[in-house]
Parts: C-alpha cells; structure tokens; sequence
C-alpha cells in the first residue's frame, strides 16, 4: 500500500460530508478540512501535508508562491510533485516502510497490542494499577492501515517520554505546534500553503542541504546506523533540512503477517486488513543540538532555545503576545514559530485584511502520561509596518502583566474567603481559567483598536500621557469588574451562605478591591498612583520646626 495513492486522509468538504482521498487530491477546492475521529491525527495529517507539500514543491519564488495560494496546483501537477518520494510512503511489505524501522524484525523486537500506538492509550502501569479510569484498557483492539499510518506519524511526531531509550520527539514530548490558517476557511488547500515557503528560503534554516540521499530526509529508507552510530546521536547537520518533518524517534515495525476482516476500531470503517500488533525497539534517533522546527515557538534557558509545549490550564491571550511576535522582557525571552515569523516578516500585504489565524494544539504532558490535549487559535497581526513596534509590544505586554496580576488578587481573595488563614489548599486553576476566559473578548478588542492605530501613518504615540491612561483606565476596568464579578457572582457568591463565613468574605472582598486599586497594578499599566505620605519625612519636619528658636 502506497500512501501516495492510497484514498487514506479523511477530509471534510464543504457539503459536510466525510469523505477519504489521496494527496494528490489535497487542492481540490471543496475540501475544508481533515475529518479524522481523534484532534490528534487532524493535527498530524495537516503538519504531514505541509511537510510533503515542503519537501518536494520547486517553488523557488515568492510571487509564484503567491498564485497558488488562491489558484492551486492541479491533482496532476501534484502527482508530479509527490512521485519522486514514493518509496518513502510505502506502508507494508518487505523493505522500507513508512515511519518503521528499517532492519527491526519481530524476533528482536518487544510485541505490542496496536492501541500502544496512541498516545493517550492506557499504559502498561495504569493497567497493572487499574487507574485506566478515562481512557480504558482494550478500547482499541484492531485498526486498519490508514489509521495506523495517522497513529504512526502522530505518534513519531509527539513522542513522549517512552522509558528507557525509548526517544521524544524532534522537539521533545508532546510539542506545541502553531499553523497558520485562513479565516473564514476557503479551502483546506490554502491552510497548509499558507505554511510552505519558497524551497530556497527553507533550505537556509538548518541541516545540510547537500544530503541528497533521500534516507537523511526519511530516515525509515535505511538502517538506523546511516545516519546515527550505535548509542549516539543526531543533529541537524547529519541530516537534510526537510527531515524535521520526518523524524523518527522511535524503532517500530507494524505486523501485518496475521491481518484480518471486521471494523476498524478508530474511524469505525469495515477493512479486510485489520492491524493487531507491532513490534518496537529502544536506541532510535536522539534528536539532539540546535534543532529548530518551523512550527513551534522557541523559549530561552541558559544560553539555550528549547521548543515550547502546552501547560495545565491550555491556551489564552496571555500566550498571544510570545506565540505571534514573541517577547523578550527581563529573563523572559521567546521567539515565535519560524513560519509565523517569516510571515510576518515577507508577507505584510497578507497582514492588514485580519483574514489570517494561528491554529494553536498539542498535548499537555506529565512526562509519558497525557493530561490533556488544547486546541485553539489566535488572531494574527503583525508590526512589520508600524513604527516602534518594540515599545507597541511592550504596551501589549503590559495588558497581560496586568491580568497576571488581577488573577493572582482573584485566587488570592478566594482562597481567603474559603480557607482564611487555615493550611487547607485546593487546585484553584479554574478561577484563572474563568478569569483569563472572561476578558479575553475585550483582550482582543483592545488588541485590534491598537494594531490598526500602530498601522496608520501617524502611528501610536507612546509619549502621549492622555493615550496611555485612557487605554490604561480601559483595560484595569475591564479586569475590575471581571474580578468582581467571578468573587461576588460565579465563584464565592454562588455558594450557599449557610455554609460560609460571612465575616472572611466581606474581609476577602474588601482586599481585592483594595489591591485592584492599588499602585501595583497601576504601574503596570503606567496610570497615575497616589501620592505615598512619607512619615518619616513630617516627622523629621515636625522636630525642626519645633527645635527652631
């Protein structure tokens, strides 16, 4: 089975209905979108076709980039295209298959049931402690082919943590992942061209360009040992640049000698080529060095850029300002993806329509064990055009500070109504939740109002006392009452009066109203603060006028 022609991808058109195709079929103009069952695979099938889609294009010129961005490729010109890589995408047989190792045999490999495949499938220690509570043990017992194809390339791209040299992923254990999309979506076509970049630009961003052989980019076309010695490791200059989209961290070989007929436990489709079992092995590529892939968000530590991965509490406008133009602010610095930074950069006539999002997921991981996939997306715009845009960050910067400090008053104040002075604690991530939930719309508002006026030509005067106190005033009331009423309505007031202490939360209130009006969160957003009477100061004053003759 070649995936190059195999009818495998699922794919929504615009008529609603589901329907299976190849990827040559990939720009045809009623497709909308992918239609796998799992998040997970629709976010692994759109990083694949970017990276097939990067891999082979000609494109060498950003205008003709541009037309095919409304005008695509014909199914014909992107046979073209693919045909030189179809040895790469065989799925079974003898030989190289598709994201298996290449030399693994069952006899030196460790057997598996096929549901190890998934990421967010039970473990062999929830099983043993009988803790599957959620995700249940034998939930998937069989999947035909196109599936296993989407669980390996979802499982190769986000492997976590898998025990002993059992290796993550290129950018480690369930990576963030950030794509440009249209809004509204035309066609699934322009989502993932949106991500490609002219194929001389890509070849300058990492990795050795004169690699041709074609196992440094599908690693899967030979023995482990061509690109990585026994025990050792692999980095960018071992490899061509397009293998960031190919990695393949861990040693796996899918069993299809004992297929059989029935329902495929994932997408529910009858096939006559049920997989059961694979066969895995430690020691595969250790992705080391400076790796740097084109769809996630890099962070510094130490000297170092290591890629970003979603946390507990999933995805906010707080994150917005790192994620889209990222921050460098004190000991805080991060850098945005590299395709949304070429974007912003190279494609400014794109930046001014507002018709553009950034399609953020991944999985929160707890070392091998998922808490939780996050998905969402953000309005993109860019400073390309606008004058001083490091100090128009710094003000977006400063909206955000100022929520972090609202919420830490809110859960301050809960805690204090609930618990008062007692050890008692409580996961409260929910008020946060609620809270950043709460003013994003007028987040995102503000943002607007303040990128078009950074655009215009007289621009955003960030010496202008007026402007910077009315957007200041703007934004703390916005937080004030969100605060306010998550205490008073959602949070402490929903609670039966009967069983709380009145006292501790008119003393809780009263707090959080002091500290929304206080000085520290004025700073932030450069609003005028009170006057602080020195009382040393009128004391030293008082004696000399009372020691004077």
């Amino acid at each position: 089975m070649n995936l190059l022609e195999e009818k495998w991808l699922p794919v929504r058109r615009s008529s609603g209905q589901v329907d299976w195709i190849a990827p040559h079929q990939i720009s045809e103009p009623d497709i909308v979108a992918f239609a796998a069952n799992r998040a997970d695979f629709n976010g692994a099938l759109a990083q694949l076709m970017i990276g097939l889609l990067q891999t082979t294009t000609p494109i060498d010129d950003e205008d003709v980039w541009d037309g095919f961005l409304d005008k695509p490729p014909t199914t014909e010109v992107l046979q073209k295209w693919f045909e030189p890589a179809a040895e790469a995408f065989l799925l079974n047989g003898e030989g190289a298959r598709f994201m298996q190792d290449f030399s693994l045999t069952a006899a030196e490999g460790a057997e598996c049931t096929i549901d190890a495949l998934l990421i967010d499938a039970a473990g062999g220690s929830a099983i043993d402690k009988n803790t599957d509570h959620f995700v249940k043990r034998d939930t998937i017992k069989a999947m035909c082919p196109h599936c296993v194809a989407a669980a390996l390339f979802t499982l190769q791209t986000n492997a976590p943590a898998g025990g002993a040299g059992h290796r993550t992923s290129l950018r480690g254990g369930g990576p963030l992942t950030t794509l440009l999309v249209a809004t509204p979506s035309h066609c699934l076509w322009q989502d993932l061209w949106l991500n490609i970049k002219p194929q001389r630009n890509f070849l300058q961003q990492g990795g050795d360009a004169q690699k041709t052989a074609k196992h440094f980019t599908f690693p899967w076309l030979a023995d482990i040992n061509r690109i990585q010695p026994a025990g050792g490791e692999t980095q960018p200059l071992q490899v061509h640049p397009h293998h960031v989209f190919w990695a393949m961290p861990r040693r796996i070989r899918v069993d299809f000698t004992e297929v059989q007929t029935g329902q495929c436990d994932v997408c529910k489709r009858d096939s006559t080529q049920l997989v059961h079992r694979y066969v895995t092995k430690p020691q595969g590529l250790n992705y080391k060095g400076v790796w740097r892939h084109p769809f996630s968000p890099y962070y510094e530590i130490k000297g170092d850029w290591l890629p970003m991965h979603p946390q507990p509490g999933g995805f906010s406008y707080k994150n917005w300002l790192a994620w889209v133009l990222g921050v460098k602010q004190g000991k805080k610095s991060v850098q945005a993806a590299g395709i949304v930074n070429y974007f912003l950069q190279e494609r400014k006539k794109y930046q001014k329509s507002g018709q553009f999002r950034l399609w953020v997921f991944g999985y929160d991981m707890d070392n091998m064990k998922p808490r939780c996939w996050y998905e969402t997306t953000f309005p993109l715009y860019g400073l390309a055009e606008a004058k001083r845009a490091t100090q128009i960050q710094n003000l977006i910067a400063n909206r955000i500070e100022a929520a972090e400090q609202a919420v830490f008053y809110v859960r301050q104040a809960v805690k204090q109504a609930w618990f008062g002075e007692s050890d008692l604690r409580g996961d409260l991530s929910f008020v946060d939740k609620a809270f950043w939930d709460g003013t994003e719309p007028d987040f995102y508002r503000q943002l607007e109002h303040l990128m078009s006026q950074a655009r215009t030509e007289s621009g955003i005067d960030l010496d202008d006392d007026k402007f910077i106190i009315a957007v200041g005033e703007t934004w703390l009331k916005v937080l004030t009452q969100c605060a306010t009423k998550l205490f008073d309505v959602d949070i402490v007031g929903a609670g039966p009066i009967d069983q709380q202490d009145p006292r501790r939360i008119a003393e809780a209130y009263n707090g959080l109203q002091r500290n929304l009006k206080g000085d520290a969160i004025k700073i932030i957003l450069r609003l005028p603060v009170s006057e602080k009477k020195n009382k040393n100061a009128k004391s030293t004053a008082k004696q000399q006028v009372q020691s004077s003759p």
